[in-house]
């Protein structure tokens, strides 16, 4: 049964009022010793608590959509299939990323990727997403990285213009979209929906046509944040992210190949990526979006990353701007409570020298889905304002 779906939940909420009405009828039917009678009346309790606790937790998932299954919320799903060597995107320059060797360097298109040149075009098949949650607009496809060795399901909501005879020739820009650890690819559209958000404003030319892309970043067992870096011999999580999923979105959609027209946004952890990877990757995201993140990998106590102190440093995005042989072209909004990614991103800003431009915003209000629900609009009106719509 489906960890998300509505039966699941149903059989939850039917549970407790059985499980009260059999502690009711046995309390007194409880035959032999008293120590007989005390565990057995026990064991009521505790069953009918459990029935809450559980009901009340699927309630929770559900609304958030924290964990997409049951592999993800036991931490038995397997996501890596191997972790190869990744080659550059240009062996001719060989730039470095945050974390290990090879990545793009700087002024090379998704499209561009040497390693995967757009004639290696791979077809994917998708389908709609089976949660209730999740508008039927969306499509999911299970990709397998060919440069990172991951495989995960992939969201994609494209723009009401794309099947727009207009549009027919147009190429889109895309947002990339990453959620807090622990989070489903779903959580976007189901929780924060940003797509039934967007939709009206993309109509009324508020908001540019961008194609969202929503990439599984649970890529670990045991419930361990890969930190959306490559570690050697663990994960390829970057790779997933800024190679594998791009060419993904280029070989099957009218998606603009320009590192000019990509933007990667995300919360939390997904806040952390954003920034980071934005940063890092200059010639494959223009912009970045951090709502409530952290600069610290650490911040996340089951990240890989802070458990390793180099790799800890290289992934903080202060270090990445200090250590940058040229300050990235890259706009970042990054928004947090004092206490809760504001400081951070003031951090940033710090760091930061032109032409990179950190736009800091200070929020009120818990670290939760409802806050950043509600900056969806203004996020991607600000998106809009640098990277412009379909040409």
């Amino acid at each position: 049964m489906q960890l998300t779906g509505t039966p699941f939940f149903v059989c939850t909420v039917v549970l407790v009022p059985i499980s009260i009405a059999v502690a009711m009828w046995a309390w007194a039917r409880v035959k032999g010793p008293k120590p007989v009678r005390v565990l057995s009346r026990l064991a009521m309790i505790v069953l009918c608590q459990a029935t809450a606790v559980v009901m009340v937790f699927v309630m929770v998932n559900n609304a958030n959509l924290i964990y997409g299954n049951w592999d993800d919320l036991l931490g038995t799903g397997k996501h890596v299939r191997a972790v190869p060597v990744v080659p550059p995107a240009d062996p001719a320059t060989g730039a470095g990323q945050a974390g290990q060797g090879a990545s793009p360097a700087p002024g090379a298109a998704p499209a561009g990727d040497a390693a995967h040149p757009p004639a290696n075009k791979v077809q994917q098949a998708f389908r709609g997403v089976d949660d209730p949650k999740v508008p039927n607009d969306v499509q999911k496809t299970d990709l397998k990285g060919q440069l990172s060795g991951v495989d995960g399901e992939v969201l994609v909501w494209l723009p009401p213009q794309y099947n727009d005879p207009a549009y027919k020739d147009k190429k889109f820009p895309v947002v990339e979209l990453i959620p807090g650890f622990p989070g489903s690819s779903s959580t976007w559209y189901g929780t924060l929906k940003v797509s039934e958000q967007l939709k009206p404003l993309m109509q009324q030319g508020k908001v540019a046509p961008f194609i969202l892309v929503s990439p599984r970043t649970l890529l670990l067992g045991n419930r361990t944040d890969a930190g959306c870096t490559d570690v050697p011999g663990k994960v390829n999580a970057d790779t997933w992210l800024t190679r594998d999923v791009p060419q993904m979105v280029l070989d099957n959609f009218r998606a603009d190949p320009s590192g000019d027209r990509w933007a990667i946004a995300g919360y939390s952890a997904g806040a952390h990526c954003a920034t980071k990877l934005s940063l890092a990757h200059p010639n494959r995201y223009r912009a970045g979006v951090s709502l409530s993140g952290y600069n610290d990998p650490a911040k996340e106590p089951d990240s890989l990353v802070g458990k390793d102190a180099k790799l800890r440093d290289a992934n903080n995005p202060v270090t990445i701007v200090k250590a940058a042989p040229q300050p990235p072209k890259v706009s970042l909004y990054i928004s947090g409570n004092k206490g809760d990614g504001y400081e951070d991103g003031q951090a940033v800003a710090g760091a930061a020298k032109a032409p990179t431009t950190v736009q800091v915003v200070e929020t009120t209000g818990p670290h939760t889905s409802d806050v950043w629900k509600d900056m969806v609009p203004g996020v991607f009106e600000w998106l809009t304002g640098i990277i412009p719509a379909a040409h």
